[in-house]
């Protein structure tokens, strides 16, 4: 008896239907089809057999180590899926260099081209502005002797003006230093009412195999937002609310991060495919996850997060 058969045993025995364990494992029909029947081919990716197997064997009573286990032999390795995927992004990436670095090659002589056109027709521009500007005549001498014979009639008025100009600014470096002091406080008083930062507590931690944990989020202030980035491979996300209403159900993947905006939910419910390949971000601040997502029988995990409100 294979893994598939192993699980499909189980399932009858329960009198479990293939539509109501779909609903309890969101796993689409068509892939708990596959797994029964051993066509893990249709799978997203090898490495979901392995995430998918567990699930159902949770929805059914079995042991998912034990079965693990038992069938290891039976069960897909993700190492050539993954393999294959990173190959196809490298080849992508190493094509598309040449044609860019191509083309902005062959932009920059046109770009140079301009430039010096562009420079000529300035300098040729300002030559031929300054021959046809005509001679200032306050130079010459005669404007010269008004210009001290007045300066000298009024020099006492000049004086005067001087003294008075000389009060006014120290008048108004005054005002400026007392300006300068009241917003300095005003600075200070805005840093002091900063919003502290979100702080993330562990309520109750979990236990492996597929631990489900639960954590209190404070201080999360006026807007609540959720962002999962996956690294090196795509990875099965669930997001619902206490009500089981839900925000996203499907893959991450590198290419396409994922936000959600969670601003008003009191209760979030996270089910993680695959813990060590997602990472969180709340608020801006980075989640730990309460079971070391690299140890063996934590790489799916489950998390329920509690909006705490501020008591001011």
């Amino acid at each position: 008896m294979g893994i598939g058969a192993r699980l499909k045993e189980a399932r009858m025995e329960k009198d479990i239907s293939l539509d109501s364990l779909q609903d309890t494992t969101k796993i689409q029909k068509r892939y708990l089809v596959a797994i029964e029947e051993e066509n893990f081919s249709i799978l997203p990716g090898k490495f979901y057999a392995k995430a998918f197997i567990k699930e159902y064997a949770i929805a059914v009573g079995l042991d998912p180590n034990q079965l693990m286990e038992d069938f290891k032999e039976d069960i897909p390795s993700p190492e050539e899926d993954t393999t294959t995927q990173y190959t196809r992004i490298h080849r992508s990436r190493k094509d598309n260099m040449p044609s860019k670095s191509s083309a902005v090659f062959s932009f920059i002589p046109t770009v140079i081209v301009v430039i010096l056109i562009v420079g000529i027709i300035f300098l040729a521009w300002w030559f031929i502005t300054k021959s046809n500007e005509p001679e200032d005549p306050s130079s010459s001498p005669e404007q010269t002797e008004d210009r001290e014979f007045y300066r000298s009639d009024n020099a006492e008025n000049n004086a005067n003006n001087a003294d008075s100009n000389t009060d006014s600014e120290e008048e108004e470096s005054d005002a400026e230093s007392e300006n300068t002091n009241d917003t300095g406080d005003t600075e200070s008083e805005e840093t002091e009412e900063k919003e502290p930062e979100l702080s993330i507590n562990v309520v109750e931690q979990g236990s492996v195999p597929s631990p489900t944990s639960e954590l209190e989020l404070l201080n999360v202030g006026d807007t609540l937002n959720v962002e999962f980035n996956a690294t090196g491979q795509k990875v099965w996300l669930d997001v619902k609310n206490g009500d089981e209403k839900s925000f996203f159900s499907g893959f991450v993947t590198p290419e396409e991060p994922l936000s959600v905006e969670l601003t008003g939910e009191k209760r979030i419910f996270l089910n993680v495919g695959h813990a060590p390949s997602l990472a969180i971000t709340i608020n801006g601040v980075e989640f730990e996850y309460p079971v070391d997502p690299n140890q063996r029988g934590a790489d799916l995990q489950r998390l329920w997060l509690n909006v705490v409100e501020s008591n001011e």
